[in-house]
């Protein structure tokens, strides 16, 4: 007999509650939340992955736009759990890390059932990058789908752990193979660099042209364009992508988010953004790519620190296009390239965002840009002549790729011109 009745009855009771509730439920607590967690992401990806019948492409899911990507199809993102992470990057070593940043950490890592190797982005939970920044690339990666963009293979949302699995990139990113690079390494060649020109615009274009509404990707910059062996290159961290303007709307409100240096003067001042913000950023790493300096290097003399302002003034004296150029390509670049690359760049970096160009414009204009076959050849051309041509029909094709080439950029190097002598009359009134 119990000398606290009263006492050991309630225990009892609660005893009994507590394996009611177990006996219910097969998951336990913190199974239960960790699977929780994982559904909340998977029904945000899931509620905009496809406009219904009865909705417009202009009207909202939660206040957001519906993405339409080109295909009509959307790729489901893998769920995985802290633990499987864990296994896959060696309990996430200082042997597998391959990046770092305001973020978090990257880890190499391989996937046991398929053994792909991938890139797990684990977000530091005191870093820049939140929960709704981790959402937002959840959504934009499953949505969105380009040879140019990096494909999301899977996300982790378990407790607080938030963590994005990547296919891997080979070689890094284009920072690690641009800018300061360590004695005896050898820099890209020209070709090369107008390669990586022309597939980040591409990745742009697919953004600002192909998805419904427009992305603005707010985050171009160098160490965000990866590249694999053969330097094809796909745009990555999503974090700060915006839906762009839809319907009458000219621009986005938003808080100014980025890296000092690659914003837009206006977006900067202002917080009103469009896609022009990232065609003035693709300028920054254009001019980055061309010098080989740094958008911002402290290590100069203090005139000379911000890239942007030193080569505004070459800018206006073409003669002196080459004081531009890497000095460690030694003079290896066609002049002509050199100053088509230039011209381009000077258009996107205008101060006035109303006269930059379309991203597809810059396409077209790095398409045709340079001297020669080899540059053809690297961009967009097959390997091989059509056996089907003759000799003479050879001759022609190749004469017609010139003039229209030499015409498109020249109509382009124009139009700049007077682009700017406009904004210049515009800035003395």
């Amino acid at each position: 007999m119990s000398c606290f009745p009263c006492f050991s009855s309630k225990e009892n009771r609660r005893s009994r509650r507590h394996a009611n509730r177990r006996a219910k439920s097969p998951i336990a607590p913190r199974e239960q939340s960790r699977v929780e967690d994982q559904q909340k992401v998977a029904t945000e990806v899931n509620n905009r992955k496809a406009p219904s019948p009865n909705r417009t492409n202009n009207e909202v899911v939660n206040n957001q736009p519906v993405i339409k990507g080109t295909t009509g199809t959307n790729i489901a993102a893998q769920t995985f759990t802290f633990r499987e992470l864990a296994a896959v990057t060696k309990n996430f070593r200082q042997e597998s890390l391959i990046g770092e940043g305001g973020f978090g950490r990257v880890y190499k890592g391989k996937l046991p059932k398929t053994g792909q190797l991938v890139a797990v982005k684990q977000l530091d939970r005191n870093g820049m990058q939140g929960n709704r920044e981790f959402l937002i690339e959840v959504l934009m990666l499953s949505l969105l789908h380009h040879p140019n963009l990096v494909s999301l293979i899977g996300y982790c949302a378990d407790g607080d752990q938030r963590l994005l699995v990547y296919e891997y990139m080979s070689a890094g990113s284009l920072e690690d193979h641009l800018l300061d690079l360590p004695r005896g390494k050898a820099p890209l060649p020209w070709f090369i660099r107008m390669k990586v020109a022309l597939d980040a615009a591409k990745g742009l274009e697919y953004l600002h042209d192909k998805a419904n509404p427009p992305v603005i990707y707010r985050d171009l910059k160098a160490s965000n364009i990866l590249l694999d062996q053969d330097y094809n290159v796909k745009l990555s961290d999503f974090g700060l992508a915006k839906l762009g303007p839809v319907g009458d709307k000219s621009h986005v409100s938003t808080r100014v988010m980025g890296t000092y240096g690659y914003c837009a003067p206006e977006y900067q001042k202002t917080g009103q953004l469009t896609v022009k913000s990232d065609v003035y950023s693709f300028g920054v790493v254009l001019l980055e790519l061309i010098t080989g300096r740094r958008v911002v290097d402290t290590t100069r003399r203090n005139k000379d620190q911000n890239l942007v302002s030193w080569a505004n003034p070459i800018f206006k004296e073409p003669q002196r296009f080459v004081e531009l150029a890497d000095p460690l390509l030694n003079g290896d670049y066609p002049e002509k390239g050199l100053s088509q690359a230039v011209a381009v760049a000077a258009m996107c970096l205008n101060e006035d965002a109303s006269v930059r160009p379309l991203i597809s414009d810059v396409v077209t204009a790095l398409s045709f840009l340079g001297d020669g076959t080899d540059t053809i050849e690297l961009i967009d051309s097959p390997s091989e002549p059509s056996p089907s041509l003759s000799f003479s029909d050879k001759n022609k094709q190749t004469n017609a790729s010139i003039r229209d080439r030499e015409r498109a950029v020249a109509e382009a190097t124009e139009w700049g011109m007077t682009a700017r002598k406009s904004a210049m009359s515009k800035s003395m009134r």
